[in-house]
């Protein structure tokens, strides 16, 4: 596997991790409990920015695994 794509997965999936941690649906353990959370409301500003991010950057994730997977791909030989 090439270097560069390891440590770009590597890099991106702490990326991913970190931008899903960082979204809030103000849902706090409240609803993890039963709690109701039937309020609607649409994302705006950083939210926004966060969600389309995260979005972007699991796309990437994405590309750089089937990159990664077709260079390992054995060469066949065709005699």
């Amino acid at each position: 596997m090439d270097p560069f794509l390891a440590l770009g997965q590597i890099a991106l999936s702490l990326g991913v991790v970190a931008s899903i941690l960082l979204q809030s649906r103000g849902a706090g353990m409240g609803s993890a409990f039963g709690g109701d959370s039937a309020v609607y409301r649409s994302r705006r500003g950083i939210e926004k920015i966060l969600y389309r991010f995260t979005i972007i950057i699991t796309v990437v994730w994405i590309v750089f695994s089937f990159a990664a997977y077709a260079l390992t791909l054995p060469a066949t030989t065709g005699a």
